[in-house]
């Protein structure tokens, strides 16, 4: 088992960046495909990002490839999302989750407890 904790959001501006972090408890980390997932008011929860616990692969939602970028900490059991050029668009709810299977297909078990972005134009 794993328990998530979010970090580092908060309000930006269009056009800056923004890093969130995500804390992970357990010995275990390393063997989780880690996702980034958020989810914006009166939508339903859609897929940010992914990498798999080899740091080899990485996926990316179309909205977001070349904008943010997924990478993750094995000896600090800490995911992180770099946000860059954000747009008003992106600001939601943003969750980490932890699962297993390749960065393209995962299936997520655990999930935190969400960190709120809010981009300004």
């Amino acid at each position: 088992q794993v328990q998530l904790v979010e970090s580092g959001g908060g309000l930006v501006q269009t056009g800056g960046s923004l890093r969130l972090s995500c804390a992970a408890s357990g010995r275990t980390f390393s063997s989780y495909t880690m996702g980034w997932f958020r989810q914006a008011p009166g939508k339903e929860r859609e897929f940010v990002a992914a990498i798999h616990w080899s740091v080899v692969n990485t996926y990316y939602d179309s909205s977001v490839k070349g904008r943010f970028t997924i990478s993750r900490d094995n000896a600090k059991n800490t995911l992180y999302l770099q946000m860059n050029s954000p747009k008003p668009e992106d600001t939601a709810v943003y969750y980490c989750a932890a699962g297993y299977g390749p960065a393209a297909g995962a299936e997520y078990k655990y999930w935190g407890q969400g960190t709120q972005v809010t981009v300004s134009s």
